[in-house]
């Protein structure tokens, strides 16, 4: 009987098995538009070694609570298979493991082992850590006490990459976000694994970019061992771009078993051939700006001179009119010209110093009008009069000596031409007095010069 229910039992697994999702437990990669320069795939059977690159290899595993015993086995199958993968050696890659929880294991650095059997012997012996997932501690413990050369890290002028794989179930306790960044800034690349109820947006926050290939989810432990070809393809392939040491700043193309650099829209690559900089889509021939063309972060606008609008196509520019109200601050009179303005005055009026205000004419200055005598201003304007015995013409300019009535007597008329001749004989003599004054003043002021001289 109780074998009976035995073999049920396995036919009910064996039939639950077959009829599960074929995708249940496959492997993910975060996954977005293909791009040119991806990974290339290898072409050798899976579990060969293959000849990579060198690489200072970090992985970082998760034995928190919430992973299992058996899950944690599984683990160490993972680490076993990546490292038989690994073309391993003193001078090829080195692999160290760390072990965190709530605190942070260095089972082994990048220097102690050099052979696959001995550091697969090493895995085979750690043990989980239990309580707490602090990953951010275990980054920065990488960082610190890791990658150095006392640990075994490589000199900087070897130009070998420094990889970090974290494997993890959880959500960080801690303050992964800045450590991570930090790591990342220091050449350190990430690779994020999660496996069931690892929270994605801290593998996202933790990983390198592009996160399409930094980022890789498992839903249990039981297939993570699959992730094995996938960091292969990574590893194995004989493509600089995926392996993130090609130097290039912004675009690594892949290109057969080389690469070459490429830049973002709006960049032009440099002639060191892997920087580079804003293209100046000002420079001329490359805009269509009639006046003026602002750069705008790799793109531009039109913009006018002084005095000139933008037209509706946003490339021309027409002349606006600086004399419609609040364009201009002349009192008086706005003239408009071509695209700028002068200030004038209405009649009667001067342009001040400032060529914007006016102040009001004196029409009988010197120069001004044309009365022949006595000119007379009447606000705005003027008009002319004469002496006293003369009468303005009919050209209201002149004048000319009024005619004597007939009733005057020759007595009075005589009388008139004396008072008139002694006038100018007075007039006359006064002149001469006048002359004589200055002359002797002169003198009396030479004599002075000449008194202060002794």
């Amino acid at each position: 009987m109780g074998r009976a229910i035995g073999i049920l039992g396995c036919s009910l697994a064996l039939l639950l098995l077959l009829r599960a999702p074929p995708a249940r437990g496959s492997p993910h990669r975060l996954r977005r538009q293909q791009r040119t320069g991806g990974l290339s795939r290898s072409h050798g059977p899976a579990g060969t070694t293959c000849k990579n690159q060198p690489l200072d290899l970090v992985f970082i595993i998760d034995s928190s609570r919430s992973v299992r015993p058996e899950e944690f086995e599984k683990v160490k199958v993972f680490l076993s298979k990546m490292i038989d993968t690994l073309d391993v050696g003193e001078r090829t890659t080195r692999v160290a493991v760390m072990n965190y929880a709530s605190t942070v294991k260095v089972e082994f650095p990048l220097r102690t082992y050099f052979d696959k059997a001995s550091m697969k012997e090493a895995v085979s012996r750690i043990e989980p850590l239990s309580a707490g997932t602090m990953t951010g501690l275990a980054i920065q413990t990488a960082v610190d006490e890791v990658f150095t050369e006392e640990m075994g890290t490589r000199p900087a002028n070897f130009n070998i990459p420094k990889v970090v794989i974290v494997v993890t179930d959880g959500r960080p306790q801690d303050r992964v976000q800045d450590v991570a960044a930090s790591a990342r800034a220091a050449g350190i690349e990430i690779y994020a694994v999660g496996v069931d109820r690892a929270d994605m947006q801290s593998l996202r926050i933790m990983a390198s970019e592009p996160l399409d290939e930094h980022v890789f989810y498992v839903e249990t432990y039981g297939v993570i061992e699959k992730l094995t070809s996938k960091f292969r393809e990574t590893f194995c392939a004989a493509n600089v771009c995926a392996l993130g040491t090609h130097g290039c700043q912004q675009v690594c193309v892949s290109d057969g078993g080389s690469y070459h650099c490429d830049c973002y829209q709006g960049y032009t690559l440099n002639p060191d051939k892997r920087t580079c900089s804003a293209v100046d889509p000002c420079a001329p021939g490359r805009h269509e700006c009639e006046q003026v063309c602002v750069s705008n972060n790799g793109s531009y606008v039109c913009e006018c001179y002084e005095g000139y609008g933008l037209n509706p196509d946003k490339k021309t520019c027409s002349a606006v009119d600086m004399c419609t109200p609040g364009r201009h601050d002349c009192a008086q009179v706005c003239l408009s010209n071509d695209g700028s303005y002068s200030c004038d005055c209405f009649e009667g009026y001067t342009l001040n110093p400032d060529k914007k205000t006016c102040s009001v004419v004196d029409m009988c200055a010197p120069g001004r009008h044309d009365c022949e005598q006595v000119c007379v201003r009447d606000d705005l304007f003027y008009t002319c009069d004469c002496y006293q015995g003369y009468n303005l013409n009919p050209d209201k300019k002149t004048c000319s000596r009024a005619i004597t009535s007939s009733l005057v007597t020759t007595e009075e008329s005589c009388k008139c031409e004396a008072i008139a001749a002694l006038q100018d004989s007075v007039t006359s003599h006064l002149e001469a007095l006048s002359a004589k004054l200055d002359e002797v003043s002169e003198k009396l002021q030479a004599y002075q010069g000449r008194q202060q001289v002794v």
